[in-house]
């Protein structure tokens, strides 16, 4: 198994670690950190970031060229749009859907997928998969460098939303998702403003936000 798949398991374990914590059961209902998203609903979008890849596994595999990650995002309609567009709403609406089944099916139905994904995975190689929710097509690898990014993000999210510490990542996982979101950064902002904003205060743009 190669280092973007033990990197993909270890973010998948942690964030499986902070699911199980009491607080995020405790707070279920609450409001989290992220607008209109409930803890439960921030919950269950976390763990659908390690659900969804047996989902893609799944899948017929896809005859087209896969697209690399920039050019993936690119074609996401979700970034920079509005908090009340269809594609979050969307978003959001799956997550309060799946976490209407409560905390405890949410973490059995993680774990279950935990325990069964190195075997998967190193099964699958890096074929090309199609992203479950569009059809575009990635290498194997790049799904799992988008969803340890999502699971980053998202972990720090409903660590706040609950006022504990965020999961420490391991530093080859700092490495990609920094990598990624940096690349993205310059996508969306131009160089120019993302070398401002990392060495220069006085010049610095108000935001380099890459999603």
């Amino acid at each position: 198994m190669n280092g973007i798949k033990t990197d993909y398991l270890s973010m998948a374990r942690s964030a499986a670690d902070l699911l199980r914590e009491p607080v995020v059961a405790a707070a279920w209902s609450s409001p989290s950190t992220l607008a209109e998203f409930s803890v439960g609903g921030l919950a269950a979008h976390l763990a659908n970031q390690i659900l969804i890849v047996p989902q893609a596994l799944a899948a017929p595999v896809p005859q087209e060229r896969p697209l690399t990650l920039l050019e993936n995002y690119r074609k996401a309609q979700w970034i920079g749009a509005d908090l009340d567009a269809e594609v979050n709403v969307r978003v959001r609406d799956s997550g309060e859907k799946v976490a209407a089944e409560g905390p405890a099916v949410l973490i059995a139905r993680v774990d279950a997928t935990i325990e069964e994904l190195p075997q998967s995975l190193t099964a699958a190689g890096d074929r090309v998969v199609g992203l479950p929710w569009s059809g575009r097509p990635l290498t194997l690898d790049d799904l799992l460098i988008t969803r340890m990014m999502e699971l980053a993000v998202h972990s720090d999210d409903l660590a706040v939303s609950v006022s504990v510490p965020t999961p420490e990542l391991p530093g080859s996982v700092v490495d990609t998702v920094i990598d990624l979101l940096s690349r993205l950064a310059v996508q969306r902002h131009g160089a120019t403003a993302v070398l401002r904003a990392l060495s220069r205060a006085e010049r610095a743009p108000a935001t380099i936000a890459a999603i």
